[in-house]
């Protein structure tokens, strides 16, 4: 059995027509009845799962809602993007392109992700930052403000990269970084923020490798 069905009130977007959904039967928290946000067609909106698009919100063109999705407010998902697992976008956010957002990523505020960017784990992109390119954000970063993550680039871990700071080329923000000042990062790997007085020591913990540390305390055996 459909879960829900294309209604007759319809909007334009461009030359498009969209269709606001209803729900036929009860899933997650929505209730039989319920009317949705619009969509073009029924392969934007699984038929399967909690995945819905609410209010105001509008997806179109073969852009797809999958799994547990949720599409919220004057959101926006178009172009060939899919938003999948338990990810949740909304406020006037938008998702285009080849871009995919999965797991329980969390897209809002005036964010945008486009090109065949990537999104995933935890990360939360919001305020006017943008994700475009070949860059993949992912675990538990936090990408605000107006920054920029493109290219090749990937932030991971614990980072954080916010302001006007941009990330690009082949660079890598891991670890528990701070990105925010108006720089360009275009290569290499930044994966730790530290205090300006704070020494950083090297130990050999490791044949072939060295350890960064701040007053570390050793027994050697």
């Amino acid at each position: 059995m459909k879960k829900y069905k294309l209604t007759k009130e319809t909007i334009k977007d461009g030359s498009l027509k969209l269709y606001r959904i209803e729900a036929l039967t009860n899933f997650g928290y929505i209730k039989r009845g319920e009317k949705g946000g619009f969509i073009e067609k029924e392969e934007n909106l699984s038929q399967y799962g909690c995945a819905w698009v609410y209010g105001n919100a509008k997806v179109y063109s073969n852009a797809r809602i999958l799994d547990n999705a949720k599409v919220y407010d004057n959101a926006k998902i178009y172009d060939s993007a899919i938003i999948c697992g338990d990810v949740m976008i909304y406020d006037d956010a938008k998702v285009f392109d080849y871009a995919k957002v999965y797991d329980n990523g969390r897209v809002y505020d005036n964010a945008e992700v486009y090109g065949n960017a990537g999104i995933y784990g935890n990360a939360r992109v919001f305020d006017y930052a943008k994700i475009y390119g070949n860059a993949r954000v992912y675990d538990n970063v936090e990408i605000f403000d107006s920054a920029r993550i493109y290219g090749d680039a990937e932030v991971y871990g614990d980072a954080m990269v916010y302001g006007d700071a941009e990330v690009y080329g082949v660079a890598e923000v891991c670890g528990d970084a701070i990105v925010c000042k108006k720089i360009g990062l275009t290569g290499g790997r930044f994966y730790h923020t530290k205090d300006k007085l704070e020494k950083i020591e090297l130990v050999d913990t490791r044949d072939g490798y060295e350890t960064l540390a701040c007053k570390p305390k050793i027994e050697n055996y």
